[in-house]
Protein backbone atom coordinates (compact mmCIF):
# COMPACT_ATOMS: atom_id res chain seq x y z
CA UNK A 1 0.00 0.00 0.00
CA UNK A 2 1.35 3.45 -0.67
CA UNK A 3 -1.30 4.76 2.62
CA UNK A 4 0.77 5.07 5.48
CA UNK A 5 -0.79 6.85 9.01
CA UNK A 6 0.83 8.87 11.44
CA UNK A 7 -0.84 8.52 14.94
CA UNK A 8 0.38 9.17 18.51
CA UNK A 9 -2.42 7.34 20.29
CA UNK A 10 -1.57 4.02 21.50
CA UNK A 11 -5.46 2.80 21.51
CA UNK A 12 -6.11 4.50 18.12
CA UNK A 13 -2.89 2.56 16.89
CA UNK A 14 -4.25 -0.89 17.95
CA UNK A 15 -7.85 -0.18 16.83
CA UNK A 16 -6.02 0.33 13.45
CA UNK A 17 -3.57 -2.83 13.62
CA UNK A 18 -6.72 -4.65 14.62
CA UNK A 19 -9.45 -3.54 11.47
CA UNK A 20 -7.03 -3.05 9.22
CA UNK A 21 -4.15 -5.46 9.60
CA UNK A 22 -2.95 -4.22 6.43
CA UNK A 23 -2.64 -0.78 6.78
CA UNK A 24 0.91 0.63 7.51
CA UNK A 25 0.44 3.10 10.92
CA UNK A 26 3.69 4.63 12.08
CA UNK A 27 3.51 5.14 15.70
CA UNK A 28 5.17 8.44 16.16
CA UNK A 29 4.64 12.21 16.90
CA UNK A 30 3.58 14.26 14.12
CA UNK A 31 5.60 17.10 15.38
CA UNK A 32 8.80 14.58 15.06
CA UNK A 33 7.94 13.20 11.50
CA UNK A 34 11.11 13.48 9.16
CA UNK A 35 9.75 14.14 5.58
CA UNK A 36 12.43 14.59 3.35
CA UNK A 37 13.84 11.01 4.81
CA UNK A 38 10.05 9.17 4.75
CA UNK A 39 9.99 11.16 0.89
CA UNK A 40 13.23 8.82 0.20
CA UNK A 41 11.76 5.64 2.01
CA UNK A 42 8.58 5.72 -0.31
CA UNK A 43 10.26 6.65 -3.03
CA UNK A 44 9.01 10.49 -4.08
CA UNK A 45 7.31 13.72 -3.07
CA UNK A 46 4.58 12.64 -0.46
CA UNK A 47 1.19 14.10 -0.72
CA UNK A 48 -0.84 14.64 2.75
CA UNK A 49 -3.91 14.15 3.79
CA UNK A 50 -5.36 14.36 7.00
CA UNK A 51 -7.67 16.08 10.09
CA UNK A 52 -5.11 18.35 11.89
CA UNK A 53 -5.39 18.26 15.69
CA UNK A 54 -6.67 21.98 15.67
CA UNK A 55 -3.76 23.16 18.31
CA UNK A 56 -0.74 22.15 16.04
CA UNK A 57 -1.54 23.64 12.81
CA UNK A 58 0.04 25.91 12.13
CA UNK A 59 3.35 23.86 13.43
CA UNK A 60 2.12 20.66 10.93
CA UNK A 61 1.67 23.13 8.05
CA UNK A 62 4.86 24.94 8.58
CA UNK A 63 6.90 21.69 8.86
CA UNK A 64 5.06 20.47 5.65
CA UNK A 65 6.64 23.97 3.63
CA UNK A 66 10.00 23.31 5.04
CA UNK A 67 10.06 20.11 3.53
CA UNK A 68 8.72 20.92 0.51
CA UNK A 69 11.78 22.85 0.03
CA UNK A 70 13.54 19.67 -0.48
CA UNK A 71 10.91 18.49 -2.85
CA UNK A 72 9.74 15.97 -0.13
CA UNK A 73 5.92 16.71 0.03
CA UNK A 74 3.97 17.67 -3.20
CA UNK A 75 0.85 18.67 -1.63
CA UNK A 76 -1.59 18.65 1.26
CA UNK A 77 -5.40 18.39 2.18
CA UNK A 78 -6.04 18.77 5.52
CA UNK A 79 -8.87 20.08 7.45
CA UNK A 80 -8.50 23.08 10.35
CA UNK A 81 -10.37 25.55 12.01
CA UNK A 82 -12.19 27.42 9.65
CA UNK A 83 -10.69 30.56 11.23
CA UNK A 84 -7.17 29.37 10.30
CA UNK A 85 -8.08 28.22 6.61
CA UNK A 86 -9.23 32.11 5.93
CA UNK A 87 -5.75 33.17 7.18
CA UNK A 88 -4.32 30.81 4.63
CA UNK A 89 -6.05 32.46 1.65
CA UNK A 90 -7.03 35.95 2.64
CA UNK A 91 -5.74 38.49 0.55
CA UNK A 92 -3.90 41.97 1.68
CA UNK A 93 -5.82 44.57 3.67
CA UNK A 94 -8.25 42.40 5.60
CA UNK A 95 -8.16 41.51 9.11
CA UNK A 96 -7.09 37.42 8.81
CA UNK A 97 -3.97 38.34 6.22
CA UNK A 98 -1.36 37.40 8.29
CA UNK A 99 2.29 35.75 8.73
CA UNK A 100 0.40 32.22 7.29
CA UNK A 101 -1.04 34.01 4.36
CA UNK A 102 2.80 35.45 3.51
CA UNK A 103 4.17 32.07 3.98
CA UNK A 104 1.59 29.52 2.22
CA UNK A 105 0.71 32.23 -0.53
CA UNK A 106 4.46 32.49 -1.63
CA UNK A 107 5.20 29.02 -1.02
CA UNK A 108 1.78 27.78 -2.44
CA UNK A 109 -1.36 27.37 -4.75
CA UNK A 110 -3.55 27.42 -1.69
CA UNK A 111 -7.74 26.94 -2.20
CA UNK A 112 -10.17 26.27 0.54
CA UNK A 113 -12.36 23.51 -0.69
CA UNK A 114 -15.60 24.05 1.45
CA UNK A 115 -16.69 24.66 4.76
CA UNK A 116 -17.29 22.02 7.28
CA UNK A 117 -20.05 22.31 9.90
CA UNK A 118 -19.06 20.98 13.89
CA UNK A 119 -22.07 18.19 13.07
CA UNK A 120 -20.00 15.84 11.34
CA UNK A 121 -17.57 15.20 13.89
CA UNK A 122 -17.77 13.42 17.17
CA UNK A 123 -17.25 14.88 19.46
CA UNK A 124 -18.79 18.25 18.26
CA UNK A 125 -16.01 21.02 18.33
CA UNK A 126 -17.37 24.25 19.16
CA UNK A 127 -16.14 25.81 15.66
CA UNK A 128 -16.67 25.32 11.98
CA UNK A 129 -13.75 23.68 9.99
CA UNK A 130 -12.09 23.93 6.72
CA UNK A 131 -11.10 21.64 3.64
CA UNK A 132 -7.64 23.27 2.68
CA UNK A 133 -5.56 22.24 -0.39
CA UNK A 134 -2.00 23.21 -0.59
CA UNK A 135 -0.12 22.17 -3.61
CA UNK A 136 3.36 23.20 -2.75
CA UNK A 137 5.25 24.64 -5.86
CA UNK A 138 9.16 23.17 -4.93
CA UNK A 139 12.02 24.24 -4.76
CA UNK A 140 12.64 25.65 -8.25
CA UNK A 141 9.65 27.69 -8.74
CA UNK A 142 10.18 28.76 -4.94
CA UNK A 143 13.56 29.34 -5.83
CA UNK A 144 12.15 31.74 -9.05
CA UNK A 145 9.71 33.64 -6.80
CA UNK A 146 12.69 34.47 -3.90
CA UNK A 147 15.22 35.28 -6.60
CA UNK A 148 18.25 34.89 -4.17
CA UNK A 149 16.27 35.55 -0.73
CA UNK A 150 16.74 33.73 1.77
CA UNK A 151 14.22 32.41 3.58
CA UNK A 152 15.65 32.83 6.90
CA UNK A 153 15.59 36.02 6.37
CA UNK A 154 12.45 36.63 4.79
CA UNK A 155 11.46 34.69 8.34
CA UNK A 156 13.01 37.76 10.52
CA UNK A 157 11.08 39.98 8.09
CA UNK A 158 8.08 38.78 8.39
CA UNK A 159 7.85 38.11 12.23
CA UNK A 160 9.24 41.65 13.10
CA UNK A 161 6.63 43.18 11.41
CA UNK A 162 3.31 41.12 11.88
CA UNK A 163 4.35 41.14 15.58
CA UNK A 164 3.05 44.91 15.83
CA UNK A 165 0.84 44.65 12.81
CA UNK A 166 -1.13 48.00 13.90
CA UNK A 167 2.03 49.62 13.08
CA UNK A 168 3.89 50.65 10.30
CA UNK A 169 6.09 48.54 8.71
CA UNK A 170 8.76 51.05 9.69
CA UNK A 171 8.33 51.06 13.62
CA UNK A 172 8.02 47.02 13.03
CA UNK A 173 11.60 46.46 11.19
CA UNK A 174 13.37 49.52 13.43
CA UNK A 175 14.88 46.78 15.81
CA UNK A 176 15.96 44.46 13.47
CA UNK A 177 17.60 46.82 11.76
CA UNK A 178 19.30 47.90 14.03
CA UNK A 179 20.59 44.42 14.86
CA UNK A 180 21.52 44.15 11.37
CA UNK A 181 23.44 47.30 11.54
CA UNK A 182 25.43 47.00 14.42
CA UNK A 183 23.13 49.66 15.81
CA UNK A 184 24.14 52.24 13.26
CA UNK A 185 21.12 54.69 13.47
CA UNK A 186 22.30 56.63 10.13
CA UNK A 187 22.61 53.42 8.18
CA UNK A 188 19.09 52.20 9.84
CA UNK A 189 17.28 55.40 8.57
CA UNK A 190 18.89 55.08 5.02
CA UNK A 191 17.24 52.00 4.89
CA UNK A 192 13.76 53.02 6.15
CA UNK A 193 13.84 56.10 4.37
CA UNK A 194 15.54 54.38 1.66
CA UNK A 195 13.93 53.50 -2.19
CA UNK A 196 12.75 50.06 -3.38
CA UNK A 197 15.61 47.86 -4.52
CA UNK A 198 15.43 47.57 -8.64
CA UNK A 199 13.47 43.74 -9.45
CA UNK A 200 16.25 41.35 -10.22
CA UNK A 201 16.06 40.45 -14.28
CA UNK A 202 14.00 37.10 -13.51
CA UNK A 203 10.99 39.23 -11.44
CA UNK A 204 10.83 40.94 -14.68
CA UNK A 205 11.10 38.55 -16.89
CA UNK A 206 8.26 36.73 -14.78
CA UNK A 207 6.07 40.01 -14.73
CA UNK A 208 6.33 40.37 -18.33
CA UNK A 209 5.19 36.58 -19.21
CA UNK A 210 1.77 37.62 -17.01
CA UNK A 211 3.00 35.61 -13.43
CA UNK A 212 0.80 36.82 -11.46
CA UNK A 213 2.74 36.77 -8.23
CA UNK A 214 5.99 38.53 -9.90
CA UNK A 215 2.97 41.18 -10.66
CA UNK A 216 2.36 41.80 -7.36
CA UNK A 217 6.19 42.06 -6.26
CA UNK A 218 7.07 45.43 -6.71
CA UNK A 219 7.58 47.93 -3.49
CA UNK A 220 5.80 51.53 -3.67
CA UNK A 221 8.18 53.99 -2.46
CA UNK A 222 6.35 54.73 0.73
CA UNK A 223 6.75 51.19 1.56
CA UNK A 224 7.87 51.72 5.12
CA UNK A 225 4.87 53.69 5.97
CA UNK A 226 2.36 50.88 4.95
CA UNK A 227 1.30 48.51 7.81
CA UNK A 228 2.04 44.74 7.29
CA UNK A 229 -1.44 43.94 5.85
CA UNK A 230 -1.06 46.11 2.91
CA UNK A 231 1.83 44.20 1.02
CA UNK A 232 1.84 40.88 -0.61
CA UNK A 233 4.37 38.29 -0.42
CA UNK A 234 6.23 38.92 -2.98
CA UNK A 235 6.86 42.68 -1.44
CA UNK A 236 7.69 40.80 1.87
CA UNK A 237 10.13 38.98 -0.29
CA UNK A 238 11.75 42.27 -2.01
CA UNK A 239 12.15 44.00 1.92
CA UNK A 240 14.41 41.13 2.35
CA UNK A 241 16.28 41.76 0.10
CA UNK A 242 16.71 45.40 0.64
CA UNK A 243 18.07 44.42 3.97
CA UNK A 244 19.64 41.52 3.84
CA UNK A 245 20.92 41.17 -0.53
CA UNK A 246 21.34 40.13 -2.62
CA UNK A 247 20.25 43.24 -4.06
CA UNK A 248 22.70 42.96 -7.50
CA UNK A 249 19.52 43.31 -9.97
CA UNK A 250 20.49 40.15 -11.68
CA UNK A 251 18.96 37.82 -9.50
CA UNK A 252 21.81 35.78 -10.45
CA UNK A 253 22.51 34.05 -6.67
CA UNK A 254 20.44 31.15 -5.70
CA UNK A 255 18.46 31.07 -2.97
CA UNK A 256 19.32 28.91 0.22
CA UNK A 257 16.23 26.58 0.92
CA UNK A 258 17.27 25.03 4.34
CA UNK A 259 15.51 22.12 5.89
CA UNK A 260 14.33 24.43 8.85
CA UNK A 261 12.97 27.88 8.35
CA UNK A 262 9.44 27.81 9.77
CA UNK A 263 9.49 24.66 11.44
CA UNK A 264 10.37 24.79 15.33
CA UNK A 265 13.92 23.44 16.28
CA UNK A 266 12.94 20.96 18.63
CA UNK A 267 10.81 19.17 16.01
CA UNK A 268 11.82 16.87 13.73
CA UNK A 269 15.69 15.85 12.71
CA UNK A 270 15.11 17.79 9.62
Amino acid sequence: SNLQCIEIDDRSVELLGGKHPMLRVSHQDVLQVDYPALANDEGGPLSIIGNLPYYITSQILFALADASHSDSVRSATVTMQWEVGKRIVAPTRTKDYGILSVVFQLYADCNIHFKIPPTVFYPQPKVDSALIGLHFLGPTQLRARLAGVNPVNLRSVVTSTFQQRRKTVRNGLKPLALKMFGGDKERVKEFLDGAPCPLPQSVEAAREAGDKFALSQKLPDDWAKKRPEELTPGQFVEITRMLYGPNDGDGGVESQLNNKVWRKLKHGAN
